[in-house]
This record gives structure tokens, sequence and C-alpha cells, in this order.
């Protein structure tokens, strides 16, 4: 059989990265159905149009959230990828898996699909590219009898994922695993049940290396930190530079608020930690000398996303400091959460994520709403609009405060 040319695929098997055409063209030997997908692939960049057209959700009975529906909008000349839906897979925290695992959800998807995989997909989950429908249900059965869940798709919580945080990582400063582990188990209604105007992601990084790049992926992003100051051994300040390394050049011209100062003389650095950002920057670039906080907890940010309705947001800082004790089972964190939750459900807009609601509705209302405290970390930009309008209950609870303290102040004059 003459192989089918494929002129454009074929320039993304050269060079010295691995391709995924290579993979594609070794797992076709054994599922024809990818030969088909290579195919319309191949016409996709000839076009420069995708022929895929969006399906919704398809359901499977136990799961509200369902699977991501794909359909070519050529199926009468691709019939074997007429039908291509994605499935995604719920990955355990951290991504470690066991080879025993991988083996399994391989097994099952040979059977049930195409046989192509992304390990992982933006929101964490392991994908699996391209089942029928009539294989969803067997899929979805086979992956619960092995126990594995579907991953979140929909108006719904997606599956929540961290980095490797204490298992391999030092800077860690909590345990991102076991919180990962603790919201998926704990949100189980809200993974499987699409209930709100549109998606909630939840990223959890250990440190402010932000290993999941939460700040611009998810809405609320969970990011290690300390409040007290960054240890510093200047004995190994010491051993870096006479090993040669330039402090001034690879840590102090790097740091955002110049906040390091070096004495040369003596070979030794100073912290102004009141001024730090924690950006991790001086710590990554000299880790024997100088480590994280002993204090540590996580920031609070929300708001991130890519661009769909409104334009590319970062998350920005809603709580600075949070501890996260596993103890009394992350009470507090809930507590903030299912606040943000019941306003956004309430306030938006069809398809409108919580931080574009808050653009639109703005954060003096959203904390007035969700009871959280004001913090200089909050503020976009200088205030343009010279007037502050107070509310009323603002006065309401000053005048109360004062006749409280004439009255306390009345009753020790009599005594």
């Amino acid at each position: 059989m003459t192989e089918k040319k494929r002129p454009l695929l074929d320039e993304l098997k050269k060079g010295k990265w691995p391709s995924f055409v290579n993979e594609m063209e070794k797992s076709a030997a054994k599922k024809p159905v990818v030969n088909t997908l290579m195919d319309l692939v191949e016409r996709s960049y000839e076009e420069k149009r995708v022929h895929w057209k969006h399906g919704g959700i398809v359901g499977v009975r136990g799961y509200g959230g369902g699977v991501i529906g794909r359909y070519c909008d050529l199926p009468e000349e691709y019939p074997d990828v007429a039908e291509f839906h994605t499935i995604r897979v719920n990955q355990p925290s951290g991504w470690f898996y066991t080879s025993d695992a991988i083996r399994t959800l391989c097994d099952v998807w040979e059977k049930h699909g195409s046989g192509l995989t992304n390990m992982h997909g933006a929101t964490g989950d392991a994908i699996l590219l391209g089942t029928t429908t009539d294989h969803l249900q067997d899929c979805f059965n086979d992956l619960s009898d092995n126990g594995f869940d579907l991953g979140g798709s929909g108006s719904n919580l997606r599956t929540p994922s961290a980095c490797c945080g204490p298992a391999r990582c030092e800077y860690a400063c909590f345990d991102t695993l076991d919180l990962c582990h603790h919201l998926t188990n704990e949100y189980q209604d809200e993974l499987h049940r699409p209930m709100w105007p549109y998606k909630f992601k939840i990223k959890i990084s250990g440190c402010p290396n932000d290993c999941t790049s939460s700040i611009a992926r998810a809405d609320l992003s969970i990011i290690g930190t300390w409040r007290d100051n960054i240890q510093v051994n200047q004995e190994a300040v010491k051993e870096y530079v006479n090993n040669g390394f330039d402090v001034k050049e690879e840590v102090l011209a790097h740091c955002p608020c110049n906040c390091i100062t070096f004495d040369e003389e003596k070979k030794e650095l100073s912290i102004d930690d009141e001024n730090c950002t924690r950006c991790m920057h001086c710590i990554s670039a000299m880790p024997k000398a100088l480590r994280v906080g002993k204090e540590k907890g996580a920031t609070l940010l929300l708001g991130g996303k890519a661009t769909i309705v409104q334009s590319a947001f970062l998350s920005w800082v809603i709580k600075p400091f949070i501890k996260l004790d596993k103890e009394d089972g992350y009470q507090e964190l809930h507590d903030i959460l299912e606040r943000i939750w019941d306003w956004w459900d309430e306030n938006a807009k069809v398809r409108e994520r919580v931080g574009e609601l808050i653009y639109r509705k703005g954060m003096g209302e959203f904390l007035k709403a969700t009871g959280l405290e004001p913090v200089p970390q909050m503020v976009h930009h200088p205030r343009a609009n010279p007037y502050f309008f107070w509310y009323p209950e603002d006065f309401a609870a000053e005048k109360e405060a004062s006749e409280a303290g004439k009255e306390v102040a009345g009753s020790e004059v009599s005594e």
C-alpha cells in the first residue's frame, strides 16, 4: 500500500524534538481511525481553518458534567471521525500515577477510543482524545470500575490541580497534594453537576514560583507564601561568592523591589523583608543560601482566565495570607470559596467568569458581599474619580459605636 502524502504534517516530524505526528503514525498501525484524523488535520493546515465543531456536553449516566462533544463538519468525507469526543479523566494530585494505573487507563482507552492521549490538558486532567457516542457510557463504566472519575466539563467546578508540592519540592509552603485531594473530594457535587453561570478553576502552587501557572489560568489561585523573614545562611553566601557567583548581576539586578543589599567586604546579604514581594527569584538563584520563611501559608488570588468573553486577566490578591491547616479541614478556605460562589452565582450573566463579574460590578461590591477585608494589593490602579461614596450603614455603625462609647464613659463618671 502506497503511503499517503501529508507534506505539512511531515514538516512537523523534522528537527530534534519529539513530534506528535510520529506518535500518531505509530498509533495508526493499530487504530485506522488515526489515519483519517491525520488526513483531516492535513486538510486543516492547508485551508488554515479547523474542521471541528463544538458539540456541547455529551451525557453519561451518573455524571452531569458529561464529556466534551466533538464533531467533524465534514462527516461525509471523513466518516471515521464524524464523532470524536474528548474525555477528561480526573488526575491524581500532583500527577503521581503508578505504572499499573497508567496501564489500566491505556487499556480502557485502547478498547473504547482512538488510543490518543494528551497528558495533561490545561485543566490538569488526563485527556483521552477521540471516541464515538456509542462508546461513551461503556468507557465511563470501565473507568469507574477501575477507580477513575471524569474531570470537570461544562459550567461547573473544573478539576482542581496542584504542583508536586512537598513530595518533591523543598520550597513548598503547605501540602498542595493533600489540599488538592481534599477539595476534589469535598466538592464532588460542584464537579459533577453543572450549576453555575460558567466554569470555575482552582489551581494550587506550593510557592511563589507558581509551577501550575495559577495566576494566569485559574479563577481561584492558591499560591504558597510566608509572612516572616527569608532565612539567610551567610556562610553559604560567602561560598557562592568565592566560587565566582555574581550576586549583584544574578540577584540584586533582578529584585523587583530593590530590597536586597550586598556587603562586598563582608560578603553578606541583607534583605528588607518588609518591602519584599516574595517573588522567589533570589531564593531560586541561591537555594543553598536563602530559604523561604518559617511562618508558612498561602495567598489567595481571584479572577485569572484566558481570552473568551473579555480579554485575558491575571488574578489579583483577595487574601494576602491564610493558614492552610489540615486539622480544621481547611474551614476558612471553604467559607471564603462558598461565599464567592454564592455571590457569583446570584449576580453573573451566562458565561461570565467571576473575574469578569468583579470588573463589571466593582471590587467594592464584591468585598461587601463576601465579607473579605480590603487590602492595598486589591488596588488595580489609582482612583480616577475624586468622589468617594459612603454606604448609609457605615454612618449607622459609626453612630452606634459612638453612642456606646458615651454610655460607657458616663457610667464610669457616675461610679
